[in-house]
């Protein structure tokens, strides 16, 4: 038990550090740094899965979402979480590039959950439109941020 105690210690004490250091440069708007960071660990977790997946665990696969449906799971996570990195590498670093693929990722997987939420009607599709239209209004209102850094 008090090994588990020490490492969520840690890891606590290691999130603050790294939210420090993100809210002392201030070159970033701290929303963009929560945004990557969730987008991260989205990524990471995909990349996981992609190794040790069980393709009957879910009604719906990545790939059946992403309206690829004949593509292999593995391949398909392994994509998606690729794509989510260098995503997550521009808009963390305030890329024009990654600001638009930020834009649009945030529409296609939003169009993606409203149209699975209208046909299944299950609350993590909702919740996933619920967060790309917060992604998206979030970062149309920081894109000064983004042009900015590239006008330097």
């Amino acid at each position: 038990m008090a090994v588990d105690q020490r490492y969520f210690m840690s890891l606590i004490t290691l999130c603050g550090r790294i939210i420090k250091t993100e809210v002392a440069e201030l070159k970033r708007p701290l929303g963009v740094s929560l945004i990557c960071y969730f987008y991260f660990f989205g990524a990471i977790l995909l990349l996981f899965t992609s190794v040790f997946y069980d393709a009957n665990a879910n009604e719906i696969g990545i790939a059946e979402r992403f309206g690829v449906p004949n593509a292999p799971e593995q391949l398909v996570r392994v994509l998606v979480a690729g794509l989510s990195l260098v995503m997550v590498y521009g808009y963390r670093n305030l890329k024009k590039w990654g600001f638009w693929l930020m834009i649009l990722y945030s529409i296609l997987f939003g169009m993606i959950s409203l149209s699975l939420a209208t046909t299944h009607s299950q609350q993590p599709y909702i919740g996933n439109m619920i967060w790309s239209i917060i992604v998206l209004i979030y970062s149309i209102y920081v894109k000064d941020a983004f042009l900015k850094q590239n006008d330097q």
